[in-house]
């Protein structure tokens, strides 16, 4: 098996890698502004830097969809053996994808995620972990806000709405729905008292700021569906 980690993080892509992102991304914005008439709201609070993307997970779709975020290339985690062949592994680089091996401890992952965004460029964490159902958001990882932590960058929260419809779980064929992303403001990365490391209690309440926020986006994206919204269907 090739080399899935040293030669694709912390370092910025080739001329080859950004032209291959670029193109493969405008097309596949390209075909979910057609096929789902996605729309974006919110892009005036993306980040110049680095930034830990945290979306809400309710698709298979969501990964693809949220590219429409920025122009600029977006780091994702995939399982190490992707790589195992040559070029297969390269397209997957250029795309922004870098390997995490699952057998290890989560740190090593968490560990490599920091590596990038000390490359400079954006990551993407769902912090739900795996896809969900339902209307509300809960139970979250802690793992954007610990990299946070590490790193100093912010956390930008997106709600994805439509993106269950489009491709539920189970279904292996996707569905002409309309899907909408809105982008929340960043939320600061979590700064240690007088000089000392980040209090574990600080990374708690950054992962519950960013637990209430999702749920807003995650409202507003289904409203703006006609759908709605939580506390409707908790009513």
């Amino acid at each position: 098996m090739g080399d899935y980690r040293t030669d694709q993080v912390g370092r910025p892509p080739t001329t080859v890698e950004r032209w291959t992102y670029r193109i493969f991304r405008n097309l596949l914005v390209g075909f979910c502004r057609l096929f789902w008439r996605l729309e974006v709201h919110g892009l005036d609070n993306v980040p110049d830097g680095p930034f830990i993307l945290s979306g809400v997970h309710r698709s298979n779709i969501d990964s693809p969809v949220v590219a429409a975020v920025t122009k600029r290339r977006l780091r994702f985690m995939g399982k190490h053996t992707m790589w195992k062949y040559d070029l297969p592994g390269k397209f997957f680089t250029a795309m922004g994808g870098f390997g995490v091996n699952r057998e290890t401890a989560d740190r090593e992952a968490l560990r490599t995620c920091i590596a990038v965004l000390e490359g400079g460029e954006p990551l993407v964490m769902f912090p739900e972990g795996q896809r969900r159902a339902g209307p509300v958001i809960e139970d979250l990882y802690e793992g954007p806000s610990f990299v946070s932590s590490r790193t100093g960058v912010p956390i930008l929260p997106v709600g994805i709405g439509g993106s269950a419809d489009a491709m539920p779980l189970g279904a292996k064929f996707l569905k002409p729905v309309k899907v909408n992303l809105v982008i929340g403001a960043p939320i600061p990365a979590p700064v240690g008292v007088d000089g000392k490391r980040v209090a574990r209690r600080q990374i708690h309440e950054t992962t519950e700021t960013l637990r209430v926020a999702l749920q807003e986006l995650f409202d507003e994206a289904q409203l703006r569906l006609g759908k709605p919204n939580r506390r409707a269907v908790e009513d």
